[in-house]
């Protein structure tokens, strides 16, 4: 990809205790074009906290620094609060993995899908009214009006995702960060949200940092994998090459997802190594 929309060189994330500052992630580096690109790794891998940093969401005892982190040119780590507030929402969006703690239950759905509109648009309340219900509808929901109306609590678990990524992608933002969002889901939902999630980031020509776990997932839905291991990036490749990988602990990563073909049998756990055991 010749074109960066999202620019990270050399990313740090520490935090302080009483023996100094422990890193939780080690300067890496890496781009995003017009792209799905998956940050994949253990849990405590580090995958979330850079997520978070490139949203500017961490807590205020975190130290960042890095070399330079951009979007679109602009440069993340000189943006002042009144203008993360523009940027989020507008340049960027960020899909968690549950919609019960997402979603305010206290709010209507249509409002909360409009927000982003109140907030970075002219638009009337007609017309953001008009813009939630066509969102509502891009992302499969059969009845739009029923859930524009509805409180989060009246959905199922798809529904609520669904509304994230309608909430998320109403003001086309730049870039999605999408943090582990189906791992709520079971197997049928989690496909449908990703492929609703690959179409519709093509259709509006936006960038996607997918956050997973799921090898077997990201081979299928993702453009290109980083590896994550200990806060540092170990691995990258297309993700059509997971099964071929060459580094040892990304083949071991992929040699310990379970199958159907696994089912009822130990899997290979990780060594301290990275290799399988």
């Amino acid at each position: 990809m010749t074109e960066h929309l999202l620019a990270v060189d050399g990313l740090t994330i520490a935090f302080p205790s009483d023996a100094g500052p422990i890193q939780v992630v080690k300067s890496i580096s890496f781009t995003i074009g017009r792209e799905i690109v998956a940050l994949v790794g253990e849990s405590g891998s580090g995958k979330s906290m850079t997520g978070r940093a490139i949203m500017g969401l961490l807590p205020r005892r975190a130290e960042v620094t890095a070399n330079s982190l951009s979007l679109n040119g602009d440069d993340l780590l000189r943006l002042k609060p009144s203008a993360w507030n523009r940027l989020r929402g507008s340049g960027m969006g960020l899909i968690l993995q549950d919609p019960k703690f997402s979603l305010n239950p206290a709010h209507r759905v249509g409002r909360q899908v409009e927000e982003t509109l109140l907030l970075h648009s002219e638009l009337s309340a007609a017309e953001r009214r008009n813009s939630a219900l066509d969102m509502l509808e891009k992302v499969g929901l059969a009845d739009p009006a029923r859930v524009y109306a509805s409180y989060p609590a009246a959905l199922s678990g798809g529904m609520g995702q669904r509304v994230m990524i309608a909430a998320m992608l109403i003001n086309r933002p730049k870039l999605i960060i999408a943090d582990e969002p189906t791992s709520a889901l079971d197997q049928e939902l989690q496909d449908q949200i990703l492929t609703l999630l690959r179409s519709l980031t093509e259709e509006f020509g936006t960038s996607l940092l997918l956050i997973s776990h799921d090898l077997q997932q990201v081979a299928r839905y993702a453009d290109r994998v980083l590896v994550m291991r200990h806060g540092q990036i170990v691995d990258r490749l297309a993700a059509t090459s997971l099964a071929d990988a060459q580094s040892a602990y990304t083949r071991g990563l992929w040699a310990a997802r379970p199958s159907a073909a696994t089912y009822g049998s130990r899997l290979p756990t990780l060594g301290a190594a990275g290799g399988t055991a």
